[in-house]
């Protein structure tokens, strides 16, 4: 039988420490680095580059084939087959690697994108594979329940690209020519470097001091078998959220047909970009729960352990953080759009700068966009619990039924918002489409699981979330600067977490102590 207060407290003290990371890196990678390359080469140029990139994700599930998913949880299982399946994975890894790029290809030519889009397609889709042998390389470390190193591996790529990208945008010449191009193959570099290092790393994990490639047809193909419900699931979960930019990109005419190329499709996907951005990074740090949950929820759940107070804890802490970031951010979506991109940003480069009333009507829609997609965050981060909770138990039937129809509903309201309002149209139907799943994965969690329904405990969140709001309402009426209203409204509604106990430090505190 597992000490179950060992596994909470191995939970909150890796959480802590990942947490702490990505909060000191990602944060200055986002805002600092990739906000500067869109603020550098263009509204317009970045949003090429945004709906490529998503395009590039829309089929990434044929490089992992839910591999890695699978892998986490078997490694988490059974620690001494990391030995035995390494290299055979490593080559399975690589054919999935190239049947990705030629069906990516292969689709870039039938929705007719030019030379240009092809050829950034091109690294774009090296980088995903790239990407994906991380995460797999990853699951490996997460299964063995090496958190720490995983966390530390976590981000070193965005570690490297902030050094390479930092030295191109300043520290290059003036005659140096920083393009989207380069962007991407900063990124390749990165990526390469954070691959060699883990593969290091996994190698003296598994007691290998070389890798000798064999590929065990019969093995890759139960692998395939085995994770073939969590391709699905992931395949389906990606086009409904990355499809958005890519039918924007293509529903909405080209800049070079249009008088006033606000509303062309690459420039509206910048808009979605600039507004999508501080959601992947919150979105980024509730990835990390899912990271953790996932490797404790199969060892408890394979060991017949209650589940029940982990996943309230996860979703306490995930809960309040999600509420306090989004409805910060709709009650200061314009303050913070204006801070993030000022009026000297280039629609494309070498462009006269835009007047003050074109300002003023992109800064109007990225707030709109923002204010949508940041509520998001708030089933987003309840997926990452109640979906990881479902996935590793195994219930991939009815997270793929829910996850198709999140994709339909998705598409549909895309294909009718896009083409009325635009990036506020498609951030919308994604807001709709992420708290439906969201709903029915809790609700179908519940069925499975039984977990006794705490009315004090929904009550608190009730009351939490309208402390929230009145928090925001009250501190707009302050006299201060924005940013000086924002921190107060954070400061009220940490305080009512606390208050409420929806954050509990006390009980957090015990279960790390506690031997």
């Amino acid at each position: 039988m597992l000490d179950f207060s060992v596994m909470l407290k191995k939970f909150l003290k890796n959480i802590a420490l990942v947490l702490f990371l990505n909060l000191l890196i990602k944060p200055f990678w986002i805002l600092g680095i990739d906000r500067s390359v869109q603020n550098f080469v263009g509204v317009a140029d970045y949003g090429f580059y945004y709906s490529i990139f998503s395009f590039s994700f829309l089929l990434n599930i044929l490089l992992d084939f839910g591999i890695t998913n699978f892998n986490n949880k078997n490694i988490a299982q059974n620690n001494h087959l990391l030995r035995k399946h390494l290299s055979s994975i490593i080559v399975l890894k690589l054919i999935l690697g190239t049947i990705y790029f030629v069906i990516s290809i292969i689709c870039a030519f039938i929705i007719r994108y030019n030379s240009l889009q092809i050829l950034l397609l091109i690294v774009l889709a090296f980088n995903q594979f790239l990407i994906s042998f991380v995460l797999y390389l990853r699951s490996n470390l997460s299964g063995l329940h090496l958190f720490k190193i995983d966390s530390f591996i976590s981000v070193l790529d965005r570690t490297i690209m902030i050094i390479v990208c930092a030295f191109l945008l300043w520290g290059m010449p003036s005659t140096f020519e920083f393009t989207i191009r380069t962007y991407a193959f900063a990124q390749t570099f990165a990526y390469f470097m954070t691959a060699v290092i883990t593969l290091i790393i996994v190698f003296r994990k598994a007691k290998s001091k070389f890798l000798k490639l064999k590929w065990n047809f019969p093995f890759s193909l139960m692998i395939i078998k085995n994770s073939f419900p969590f391709a699905v699931l992931v395949l389906l979960m990606t086009f409904y959220n990355r499809i958005d930019t890519v039918m924007m990109e293509r529903m909405l005419p080209d800049a070079s047909a249009l008088k006033d190329n606000l509303y062309s499709g690459e420039v509206q996907c910048g808009i979605y970009a600039s507004a999508y951005r501080l959601l992947d990074a919150t979105n980024m740090i509730a990835f990390l729960f899912a990271g953790l949950l996932l490797p404790l929820f199969a060892k408890m759940i394979k060991h017949k352990e209650s589940v029940e107070s982990l996943v309230k804890l996860a979703f306490s802490l995930l809960f309040a953080g999600a509420i306090i970031v989004s409805l910060c951010s709709f009650f200061y979506s314009r303050e913070i759009m204006e801070m993030l991109y000022p009026r000297n940003i280039h629609l494309r480069p070498n462009e006269i700068i835009e007047s003050v009333s074109q300002y003023n009507q992109r800064i109007f829609e990225s707030s709109k966009v923002f204010g949508y997609l940041m509520g998001c965050f708030i089933p987003i981060s309840t997926t990452y619990v109640f979906g990881t909770l479902l996935t590793a138990n195994g219930n991939l039937k009815q997270l793929n039924i829910m996850a198709a129809s999140g994709m339909a509903i998705n598409i549909i309201l895309n294909l009718f918002l896009i083409p009325r309002f635009y990036a506020v149209g498609s951030a919308f139907a994604s807001f709709t489409t992420q708290f439906t799943t969201s709903l029915v994965q809790i609700i179908i969690a519940q069925k499975i699981f039984r977990f006794n329904i705490n009315v004090r405990f929904l009550i608190s969140l009730i009351i939490f979330v309208i402390g929230v709001i009145g928090a925001g309402y009250i501190s707009k009426q302050f006299e201060y600067r924005w940013t000086t209203s924002l921190i107060i409204m954070i400061l009220i509604s940490g305080t009512l977490a606390i208050i409420l106990r929806i954050v509990n430090f006390r009980d957090m505190l015990k279960i790390i102590k506690n031997d």
